[in-house]
């Protein structure tokens, strides 16, 4: 089993200030094997920050990131393979059709994206696709709605991908937790295996 925290489009301090507290009270060293991170880290000290949680930290790099992080990542959870990308690269922005096409030319069996700012958990084509929207629920302008702050974690154990949605909601409790799940023993892993 492999706890992998996917987060991203944070926006730090250009548009917010801080993570939620609520969140970070979440987010304790020691609990999440790996970070996923979407871009828009923005400085420094979030990315440090991650590091702190968990020290396998993996970047692509948003469109407001001047860090040299990549543009996009492949990681390996055998027989699982992940890619990983902003999301602004994809034309319409969070279109799964073109999403697909990503996942397709990467050769991934799940795909982590962000841009959007709304979280999504979907199998489509085949494939997973996972977006975490935006940690801090900063604003965007593709966006005309309050941004629900939220991320993600995904539970990989072997050929089977349980997600986990986090979102900062007003209501009790405060953090309202979904859980999605795919099982890639259908899909394309089973050619892998």
């Amino acid at each position: 089993m492999v706890l992998v925290l996917v987060i991203g489009d944070l926006h730090i301090p250009d548009r917010i200030h801080d993570l939620p507290a609520k969140f970070k009270k979440l987010l304790v060293p020691g609990k999440i094997q790996q970070i996923i991170c979407t871009g828009n880290v923005c400085d420094k000290e979030t990315y440090e920050y991650l590091r702190s949680v968990c020290p396998d930290v993996n970047v692509v790099r948003g469109d407001y990131d001047d860090a040299a992080f990549p543009y996009s990542l492949t990681l390996q959870h055998t027989p699982i393979r992940v890619g990983v990308i902003h999301g602004h690269q994809s034309v319409p922005m969070g279109d799964l059709d073109a999403l697909a096409a990503v996942a397709r030319q990467m050769d991934v069996d799940v795909l982590v994206s962000g841009h959007t700012h709304v979280v999504q958990a979907v199998e489509h084509d085949g494939r997973f696709f996972v977006n975490p929207g935006s940690a801090t629920g900063a604003w965007t302008g593709a966006w005309s709605g309050d941004v629900i702050p939220s991320f993600a974690l995904m539970d990989i154990q072997g050929p089977v991908v349980v997600t986990y949605i986090y979102q900062l909601v007003d209501q009790d409790p405060p953090v309202r937790v979904e859980k999605n799940g795919a099982n890639q023993t259908t899909t394309r892993c089973l050619r892998r295996l």
